[in-house]
């Protein structure tokens, strides 16, 4: 058996049904441990992402970043075309239940 066939058969292990179970998982076990950390400290995320929005008036300071543009700037690293041609083509392949699988992840893997 040379290489190739070893790489390919672990390929064929690890992602079919081992790595969901692996990521699903871990999102509980960290949900879980964390006191579902995604519920319960997300009036404090929020007032940092988006507390200082509104400059109210004010000009932006030459010395930093507010915190909704280093948000700003992480979303727009973090999503780009693949994310959006990912999710279309999931809803495409497996109809509207595929977007309810998409939340549960996204859900257990804010955990994490």
């Amino acid at each position: 058996m040379d290489f190739l066939n070893v790489v390919k058969s672990i390929n064929n292990v690890l992602w079919n049904y081992v790595l969901i179970f692996l990521l699903c998982g871990t999102g509980i076990i960290f949900t879980i441990s964390l006191k579902f950390v995604q519920v319960s400290k997300f009036k404090a995320s929020f007032k940092k992402a988006f507390g200082g929005m509104s400059l109210k008036g004010k000009k932006a300071g030459s010395d930093g970043m507010s915190s909704f543009q280093s948000l700003a700037t992480a979303v727009a690293a973090q999503v780009g075309t693949g994310n959006l041609a990912g999710a279309a083509t999931a809803i495409v392949s497996g109809g509207p239940g595929a977007i309810f699988w998409m939340w549960i992840s996204a859900f257990l893997g804010m955990a994490t």
